[in-house]
């Protein structure tokens, strides 16, 4: 093989062929093929788009180019993915609350950069929790809890892993073959049985258009089910934030008063929404997810998660030393609250990192006492700002300033965060 060949082909629109596709995969892997000709044939992809034969052969060669789990002799298995969004704490309650009725999430997770949040740096919010979990550990826990969250090993999928961080400096992010089959190769190398995917769309989402996030759930959908795993999206809104706080600690708080059978009314909706299609998928569509989150038994399975990854589910979680309360400019209703400056002003307390070897502010945060469609009144509290460093106070404010709209009449709001459901 020439890659010099292989370039040209997608550069000049043609398709490439299984025996190419294998061959660049397993090059770039080892070195052969350099940066920078894959650079090159990223940008040809994203330019050229790829049939769904080829995004199938791409995914498949990734997942070939490392190991691979089975869970299979566990029983039935489910796992979850969501393509970011601001205040995303679905995973948290969703776990336990699925595992509660006897099928096993292997839940493997990342950590946060940019704007959105990462699950991992969430539970580290926890005294104690621990992320790295080995191979040995973890089919322990899923054996006799049901339910792991954890950092993913560095076997899975290593083609991915190169290709990603090339594509964030070649500005080829966007390309929906390579994003379907960089999520994808993850999720089947993972080796559940099941898997629902959560693709999110508005201010907040990666996905801004709902035709560019639409397509992309049928994609990965098609990738799922063409590798033999089972797989359904979910389309949902993130034009406005998911809950009420944005920020680790924060949205820990939150996922715990979701699994006491509280919490806001969005969060609860899309955690029973994604527990249901996972049951589904599953052979449990029989059971009604929302009971375990009455009666206890995903609190349970919580507490039993966190305990075995060494974590202390009775700890005081961590509490910022500095707030500022952002007050309603007048009075009126908030007509709109974009996801993004929000997340943006919670990276700027020091919520998030901009590189990925930077720490977090644990406690860091924007909590949300107002939404679209809420009657506010002059001064009333609509956001509260949680940093360790009030230095950082005035900058996430200039982030939400223009932010948020206020109007004289009350708005009509989306009543489900649930928008279609692509299987």
């Amino acid at each position: 093989m020439d890659v010099v060949d292989v370039i040209r082909t997608k550069r000049d629109g043609g398709t490439l062929s299984d025996p190419q596709i294998d061959w660049v995969i397993d090059a770039y892997t080892r070195g052969v093929v350099g940066d920078e000709q894959m650079a090159a044939l990223a940008m040809a992809i994203f330019l050229r788009g790829m049939s769904r034969a080829e995004i199938s052969r791409w995914t498949s060669a990734m997942i070939a180019s490392g190991e691979r789990m089975d869970f299979t002799h566990l029983g039935a298995t489910a796992d979850k993915h969501s393509t970011g969004g601001v205040g995303d704490k679905i995973t948290l309650p969703l776990v336990p609350l699925v595992a509660a009725y006897g099928v096993r999430v292997p839940q493997l997770s990342g950590r946060g950069l940019g704007h959105t949040g990462g699950t991992l740096d969430k539970l580290e919010s926890i005294r104690g929790w621990r992320a790295d979990v080995s191979p040995e550990a973890m089919l322990a826990q899923l054996r006799d809890v049901g339910g792991v969250i954890c950092a993913a090993g560095a076997g899975l999928a290593p083609a991915d892993k190169k290709l990603y961080a090339l594509r964030d400096t070649t500005s080829t992010v966007e390309s929906i073959p390579l994003i379907a089959s960089s999520i994808m190769s993850k999720k089947i190398a993972e080796g559940s049985g099941a898997l629902v995917l959560d693709v999110k769309t508005g201010s907040g989402a990666f996905m801004e258009a709902e035709a560019d996030a639409r397509a992309l759930a049928r994609t990965m959908v098609d990738l799922g089910n063409d590798a033999g795993l089972a797989t359904i999206a979910l389309l949902t809104d993130m034009e406005v934030p998911l809950g009420l706080t944005v920020g680790n600690a924060l949205e820990v708080r939150e996922s715990v008063e979701v699994l006491a059978g509280g919490g806001p009314a969005d969060v609860v909706e899309l955690t029973v929404a994604l527990a249901r299609e996972m049951l589904a998928l599953a052979g449990r569509g029989d059971v009604d997810p929302a009971e375990a989150l009455k009666d206890g038994r995903a609190m349970d399975v919580w507490r039993r998660m966190i305990a075995a990854q060494g974590g202390d589910p009775d700890a005081p979680l961590p509490v910022a030393a500095h707030t500022e309360v952002v007050a309603a400019p007048r009075d009126g209703y908030v007509a709109a609250m974009p996801a993004r400056p929000i997340a943006v002003a919670a990276w700027r307390l020091g919520a998030g990192r901009a590189r990925k070897e930077d720490s977090v502010d644990l406690a860091a945060g924007v909590e949300i006492h107002r939404k679209p469609g809420d009657k506010v009144t002059a001064g009333e509290p609509v956001f509260t700002l949680h940093t360790s460093d009030p230095s950082k106070i005035a900058r996430a404010l200039e982030a939400l300033e223009g932010g948020i709209e206020y109007g004289s009449e009350p708005v009509e709001v989306r009543t489900s965060r649930v928008i279609d459901r692509i299987s």
